[in-house]
């Protein structure tokens, strides 16, 4: 199980103007499924890059179970999906999920399980271009959960797609999710999303981006994005806070502590 604490001073990149993240802070409990919505900008992929390791060019520290990432005794599992599936198009389905197994016993196995877990068997043989978007978002999705992650970063992964087909995605995410419960780091521009999948979502500043508000999502799983009990928390946060998805204004950053609270 992977806990992560995030504190990050600063973060620009070579030749930039300003920072793109500032006296940045969180902490994530293990097995947590957090959310990340804030303005175009602000941050958010960069958030993913650090906490995966991808990126180490920063003033501040990330610990994972209380040590820096440099000092991790026993690697981390970490699960990728991206806002586009990168798919190998020369691979099968079947072998484009194996691909991160690297050579693992139970590969096929695992492979072709996880093929029919996200509704997709009969199509192990089939190669990226014979699929629709939603397919290959699929695809895309058991390849991720392939290598059992202890830590998944999710970086706007249903973007595009249309109502019914993201919707069918999440469920199957969730369900996903719920089998292996690894910490979750998702970004998304749609708040109704975050409020249908986390516990408890993180809201960003425009950039530089740091914490303005985090809120607890105490409901029941699994939620409909567009059932009441997720609308009333929608129409609520936007009536008190019209800026909210822009990020605030730079008074409500000032009060970020104040901003949390538990629904």
């Amino acid at each position: 199980m992977i806990e992560l604490k995030v504190r990050i001073k600063r973060k620009v990149y070579p030749g930039a103007q300003s920072d793109v993240l500032e006296r940045l802070e969180f902490d994530v409990g293990a097995g947590e499924f957090i959310a990340f919505v804030g303005p175009s900008g602000a941050g958010k992929t960069t958030i993913l890059n650090l906490g995966g390791g991808l990126d180490r060019d920063v003033e501040g520290e990330i610990l994972i179970n209380n040590r820096p990432l440099s000092e991790q005794t026993h690697p981390v599992r970490y699960g990728y999906m991206f806002q586009e599936p990168r798919l190998m198009p020369w691979l099968t389905v079947e072998d484009n999920v194996r691909l991160v197994l690297d050579g693992e016993v139970d590969a096929a196995e695992r492979a072709r399980q996880l093929i029919w877990e996200v509704e997709l068997g009969g199509s192990e043989q089939a190669f990226p271009s014979q699929l629709s978007g939603g397919m290959q978002r699929r695809v895309a999705l058991a390849r991720a959960f392939a290598v059992r992650p202890s830590l998944m970063l999710m970086d706007e992964p249903f973007i595009s797609l249309d109502l019914p087909t993201a919707t069918r995605l999440r469920e199957q995410l969730m369900a996903l999710w719920a089998e292996l419960r690894p910490t979750v780091l998702f970004v998304t521009h749609d708040l109704r999303e975050a409020l249908s999948v986390a516990d408890r979502v993180i809201f960003l500043s425009g950039s530089p981006a740091r914490v303005v508000k985090e809120l607890r999502v105490e409901l029941p799983r699994p939620r409909d994005p567009y059932g009441k009990a997720v609308t009333d928390i929608h129409a609520r946060l936007l009536q008190e806070h019209p800026d909210l998805l822009s990020g605030l204004t730079d008074n409500g950053r000032g009060n970020a502590a104040k901003q949390r609270r538990s629904v």
